[in-house]
């Protein structure tokens, strides 16, 4: 029965790692790895002293440091209290209703959000103005573009988060309620002392996780909604990638920017973990 999955893992996963020895090249697409020249470090070397990777790694750290700490608890607050909905058609309902956009693409959701926050006729600029205001262009606006990808990731992304949590709180067993009921205890002083701490392991792993995506920041996301005049404030790692090695075909370069995001990943999913396991006596393994 594991033959299929080590054969996906195998083929997938592992077999396209040969590709990182084009970080230690200067890749030629006609001669291929085997006859490309070995240039050592030297793709990393101009990796640290590039200007540009230096405003991109910050973007990256910024933008994804925004998400983890305005979205990250959202859908546990929204667990919380869908947990604590007694009518259960309504508590259906708002699950549907914000399960919904997870399966959207962010083709569509980018396409949404243009025609939402366009400053000619968008829905939020209508807003704007009648209360007085003047029209924002939110997608060429260094000062709203982050914000914008905060948005459109919470929008799209919070509902199906809390599938996780909500299963979590379902696995409490429902003896410690009726006997904090039977102590006096209200529903939010049970929130407070028995699911909280009921789904404390799963916050830590779900966390720990989201760490070691840190440099992730949502290269989809990104790509179909930022533009030249956003580089600034909304290029990432990914979209730099995408841009460098396709756009400039400058694939050895990509390749070692792409080997030290993954690097840095794993360095910070080990340290989160062992953090963790130090402090809060939770870890993954």
């Amino acid at each position: 029965m594991l033959v299929p999955g080590m054969i996906f893992l195998i083929l997938f996963k592992y077999t396209p790692m040969y590709g990182i020895l084009i970080a230690f090249q200067e890749f030629n697409i006609f001669d291929g790895i085997s006859g490309s020249p070995w240039v050592g470090l030297e793709q990393f070397q101009k990796l640290m002293v590039s200007d540009e990777f230096g405003r991109v790694f910050r973007n990256t750290l910024l933008i994804s440091f925004y998400k983890i700490v305005i979205l990250f608890p959202i859908p546990i607050l929204l667990a919380l209290f869908l947990n604590e909905v007694a009518k259960m058609w309504f508590k259906r309902l708002v699950q549907t209703i914000v399960y919904l956009p997870h399966f959207l693409s962010w083709v569509i959701i980018a396409g949404l959000f243009v025609n939402i926050l366009s400053p000619s006729g968008g829905l939020i600029n209508e807003m704007i103005v009648a209360l007085g205001g003047k029209p924002i262009s939110f997608l060429i606006d260094n000062n709203y573009f982050r914000s914008v990808l905060v948005l459109t990731a919470g929008w799209k992304e919070v509902g199906w988060n809390a599938i996780i949590f909500i299963a979590a709180i379902a696995g409490i067993e429902q003896d410690q309620y009726e006997a904090a009921a039977l102590d006096g205890a209200g529903r939010i002083k049970q929130m407070i002392h028995i699911t909280l701490p009921g789904i404390a392991p799963t916050i830590v792993l779900m966390f720990l996780l989201r760490i070691g995506h840190l440099l992730e920041a949502g290269t989809e996301q990104v790509l179909t909604l930022y533009n030249p005049v956003v580089y600034e404030t909304g290029d990432v790692i990914g979209t730099y990638v995408y841009r460098v090695g396709l756009g400039k075909l400058d694939y050895s370069f990509s390749t070692a920017v792409g080997l030290f995001n993954s690097v840095v990943g794993f360095l910070l999913i080990v340290s989160g973990n062992w953090l963790s396991k130090k402090l809060l006596n939770r870890s993954i393994w």
